[in-house]
């Protein structure tokens, strides 16, 4: 299913196999929360933008249309028309997101709808049953995902019990994949890593969690509030017991600049919503760092977006006309500009693959990491 082909320091190269075909890593996986890009992005754009993996939202999907619906109509990928990789997440970071509204137990967490407000119970069994509705090819264990900074006993307890939810994750994805009518028979599914900022927690629920056979594991929790520096600190703790012959998924992050340095620390996988969001809001990411098409300046800018990008945006359109398109509140400048953003994401993959292929890593890590995270003119 995955195997390492390179290494340069603790960076990776290597590929992921699974029912739906082969991704190299390390991977950007682009954010189809409800089964689309926001930004009217669909999946046959994705393959344009060089996506190898799509990922959606086990929260979403299941309050509608209904993982059942979904599974009736032949899975998700049928649904939304993608023939590639697939991951689902668990909804735990949902249930960490509505922290007004939850209750977390032993058994599961119970919160209202974001939607109609009525009360829904998920605990490790039901988000299994999601996921395998939903017939992904990677299922996330469902777990909590604490606040940062977060009190060191309640810390505790939480990965505890995640780890305790991880079990019942695992008795329950078996005995669904054995199913006669289970969507993808192939389904893997990845454990979270959790802990807070605490690297002794971190480091003793990576060695319990790697003891309970996954397809995978993910650091969880960070990128929620503690500092960039912190963030390195416990990708660093973490990932010398994490299995070398897994991948490894550093969830919701991030950056350019932070996916250069956590593939530099050992990860592989990556998602995070900023290219979307950011695009939407006129932040557009270049290979000189990010611009605001909103700005003034770029009224009569006739350069593309990124003179150096060869997405589908950049062949055709100027900086002035998407400003004018954002100006006029136009849906086709959201976009075009996440167009460009996930294609940007995904350029920025190949090339960190190609430079493990070539062991230039740490030579494209020099010129680029600091670069990326600051402004282009």
């Amino acid at each position: 299913m995955f195997r390492v082909t390179k290494t340069e320091g603790k960076a990776r190269r290597g590929e992921f196999t699974c029912p739906h075909g082969t991704a190299q890593t390390p991977v950007f996986m682009n954010v189809g929360t409800q089964g689309a890009i926001k930004g009217a992005v669909s999946a046959l754009d994705l393959k344009e933008l060089g996506c190898q993996i799509e990922l959606s939202n086990t929260y979403h999907l299941h309050l509608r249309p209904g993982d059942g619906v979904v599974k009736e109509l032949g899975g998700l990928h049928r649904f939304m028309h993608w023939d590639g990789p697939m991951l689902t997440d668990s909804g735990g970071f949902q249930v960490f997101s509505l922290a007004g509204l939850r209750k977390i137990t032993e058994e599961g967490v119970t919160f209202s709808s974001h939607i109609d407000g009525r009360r829904i119970f998920m605990g490790p069994e039901e988000s299994m049953q999601i996921q395998a509705n939903l017939g992904s090819d990677v299922a996330m264990a469902f777990d909590e995902c604490v606040e940062n900074p977060a009190p060191y006993e309640y810390a505790k307890a939480s990965c505890e019990r995640t780890l305790r939810w991880l079990e019942r994750c695992r008795a329950e994805h078996d005995r669904l994949l054995a199913l006669p009518d289970c969507v993808n028979p192939g389904q893997v599914l990845f454990g979270i890593n959790q802990g807070a900022t605490y690297e002794d927690l971190r480091v003793w629920h990576m060695k319990e969690t790697a003891k309970i056979d996954c397809g995978g594991y993910a650091i969880g929790g960070l990128a929620v509030g503690e500092p960039t520096e912190v963030m390195y600190s416990i990708i660093e703790a973490v990932e010398p017991h994490m299995p070398e012959d897994k991948p490894r998924y550093l969830m919701g992050v991030g950056t350019p600049s932070n996916i250069i340095e956590a593939v530099a620390r050992g990860v592989d996988f990556f998602d995070c919503v900023m290219p979307a969001r950011n695009a939407r809001h006129g932040k557009l990411f270049t290979w000189e760092g990010s611009l605001n098409l909103k700005n003034e300046r770029f009224k009569l800018d006739q350069r593309p977006i990124d003179p150096r990008c060869d997405c589908p945006v950049c062949r055709n359109f100027s900086r002035a006309y998407l400003r004018h398109l954002f100006v006029a509140g136009e849906m086709l400048a959201m976009r075009l500009a996440v167009m460009h953003n996930l294609y940007f994401y995904n350029s920025l993959m190949a090339r960190i693959r190609d430079a493990l292929d070539g062991g230039q890593f740490a030579a494209f890590r020099a010129e680029y990491s600091e670069k990326l995270a600051g402004r282009a003119d």
